[in-house]
């Protein structure tokens, strides 16, 4: 394997709108050489910053450890300059690998197709020079490989994540339309949620926006519950340096006073949001009831109201619209002194909110565009005009 240095480059990925929010998780870790790119942040560090990044990074989607970069304009120049890596350097005949494309050129209009003969190349290499080949296995390689073309511009990086870091590891069950974790945690950062006051989810679905909110509180990392990372079959794993990387991050835990409460319509949303608290050992820290936003009190003493509405996809246009007219009366008469953040796709029926925020972010849940409204409840709070 390539030696670490204090400056190994690395990047990690995000989702569209979380770049600075990751870029200044980064420079709390201590990372050097921070730039902002598109849905992602490149910087340096050593071996144990990469097992940190991958450990306590709330907004990162995958650590990658960048190989090599070259031109190429067709499938040709693609194998040729992949075949002249020596492959040696981070794998033998009996590594697994995979190896993930993304695509964005004229030259290249198929990323299955690049992934095959990088794939191609890779195998070529050791069966010329060994007689034996090393094998694909797709759900669980030693070595993950990332490649991503912009035009003619190819990087080759290793993934030391293996599974997205956004599957923390505290979901067991699938739901409906679960919030992505990464992207709950930076619309917690987002609002400026440090862990302190009260954070009221009235929409909380399986829990996702609360156990980031604990996670946050208690300093405790993300990544703790995972079992595994792909960093952990890479020929260069250090178990030292791995295990005092996450005593540090445990001995940083903290206490928290204030309330992280997580309530919702439905019996069946809240059972999957007890389990998932429960696996993530917060059931002292967060509170689940079952109750409609329209008619469950607030939580004395303010804070920051996060709401994940529905968008308006399984409703009428006319209910869609009534339901956010109601939920802005509810935030105006019962929740004044929160910080109510909105996230939706629906801008439509965000108007018959009635009131006007006071930011207003971009970003994505999944594919939808979305846009992350906030609005500072007061007493007689203004209208929209």
């Amino acid at each position: 394997m390539i030696p670490f240095s204090d400056s190994t480059p690395l990047i990690a990925t995000t989702l569209f709108g979380l770049e600075e929010v990751l870029a200044e998780e980064l420079r709390a870790l201590g990372a050097g050489n921070i730039h902002i790119l598109n849905r992602a942040v490149s910087f340096t560090g050593d071996q144990a910053l990469m097992y940190k990044a991958n450990l306590c990074l709330r907004t990162a989607l995958r650590i990658l450890r960048p190989i090599f970069d070259f031109t190429a304009e067709n499938e040709q120049m693609l194998y040729q300059r992949i075949l002249d890596f020596d492959w040696a350097e981070v794998m033998s005949t009996d590594t697994t690998f995979a190896i993930h494309a993304a695509v964005s050129s004229p030259h290249f209009s198929h990323s299955q197709y690049v992934a095959l003969k990088t794939k191609d190349a890779i195998v070529d290499q050791f069966r010329a020079k060994t007689g034996k080949r090393p094998s694909v296995d797709i759900q669980n390689p030693h070595i993950s490989i990332n490649i991503h073309i912009t035009g003619n511009q190819v990087s080759l990086a290793l993934d030391s994540s293996g599974e997205s870091l956004h599957r923390r590891g505290y979901r067991t069950q699938n739901h409906r339309a679960p919030l992505n974790e990464v992207l709950a945690a930076g619309l917690l950062h987002l609002a400026g949620w440090s862990g302190e006051g009260n954070l009221v989810d009235p929409m909380c679905g399986s829990g996702t926006i609360p156990i980031e909110a604990a996670l946050i509180a208690t300093n405790t990392p993300p990544g703790i519950f995972r079992r595994n990372f792909g960093f952990r079959s890479w020929r260069d794993y250090d178990h030292q340096v791995w295990q005092k990387v996450k005593n540090e991050a445990r001995r940083q835990q903290k206490t928290f006073t204030g309330k992280i409460e997580g309530s919702d319509i439905s019996s069946q949303n809240l059972a999957l949001a007890y389990e998932c608290v429960k696996n993530a050992g917060f059931e002292t820290v967060i509170s689940l009831s079952q109750q409609d936003f329209l008619s469950r009190p607030a939580v004395n003493g303010g804070g920051i109201l996060m709401i994940n509405p529905p968008y308006g996809e399984r409703l009428e246009e006319n209910d869609i619209e009534s339901f956010y007219r109601n939920m802005g009366d509810r935030m105006k008469k019962n929740w004044a002194g929160y910080n109510v953040w909105i996230i939706s796709s629906n801008t439509a029926a965000m108007k018959s909110v009635g009131l006007r925020p006071d930011k207003k972010l971009q970003v994505y849940n999944g594919s939808l565009a979305c846009k992350f409204y906030c609005y500072r409840i007061f007493e007689g709070s203004r209208k929209v005009d």
